[in-house]
């Protein structure tokens, strides 16, 4: 016996674009090295802004318990998560994040040379997110997960460069800390940066924006 679709069902599936498969998907564009690029150099300035501004609210915040300066950390995560979000390729928020730390390294901060490999270990964390989904979710769920997942990172990278020998309470304050700022700021924050960004036209070549062009 053979079971037709319902009317709405068809529509609905036939409406929807065809998507790619990952291989094809997984190529980098020009314009993907570019905007990538200028991601990174957007967040680097955020970076250096945030490099001073830390300081006044994690002397209030470090008396209160030991490691909840970690909830100050988002505004350094969020290029990873951004890059991925907007360009969706392989290796966006590794490249993005890490970009963003170099050139912070490069103008000067007191972290010096392992600016650098908190900024990979950092995208690192928000890479293996969007690759546990195989490059195909961008919904907010995935960008907080992604965020977190920075965090988390940056929290374990943070203990090991900076806290060595900090008790149990700090390293489980500061790493839960971390994530969960990761996945407010960065993840919840590059969602909403680059829902807006879409708004405004100036994503027209990537996936990112053609869907919020859709839906309006």
């Amino acid at each position: 016996m053979h079971a037709s679709k319902p009317a709405g069902a068809t529509a609905q599936s036939s409406s929807r674009p065809a998507v790619p498969p990952l291989s094809q998907r997984a190529r980098w564009r020009v314009v993907d090295i570019v905007v990538a690029s200028v991601i990174a150099v957007a967040c680097a300035a955020v970076f250096l802004l945030w490099n001073v501004g830390y300081e006044g609210p994690s002397a209030l915040l470090t008396p209160l318990l030991p490691g909840v300066q970690g909830l100050l950390a988002g505004p350094w995560l969020i290029a990873g998560v951004l890059g991925g979000l907007i360009i969706r390729k392989p290796g966006a928020a590794l490249y993005t994040e890490t970009v963003a730390a170099v050139i912070s390294a490069l103008l000067g901060n007191k972290w010096g040379p392992l600016t650098i490999v908190s900024g990979l270990v950092q995208g690192a964390g928000a890479e293996l997110v969007f690759l546990l989904f195989l490059y195909g979710v961008w919904r907010l769920p995935v960008a907080i997960l992604a965020g977190a997942g920075a965090g988390l990172a940056a929290g374990i990278n943070d203990r090991i460069l900076w806290y060595a020998g900090a008790d149990t309470l700090f390293t489980t304050v500061y790493i839960a800390s971390t994530t969960l700022s990761g996945a407010v700021i960065a993840g919840l924050g590059a969602w909403l940066i680059a829902r807006g960004l879409a708004a405004t036209g100036a994503l027209g070549r990537f996936a990112a924006g053609r869907e919020v062009s859709r839906r309006v």
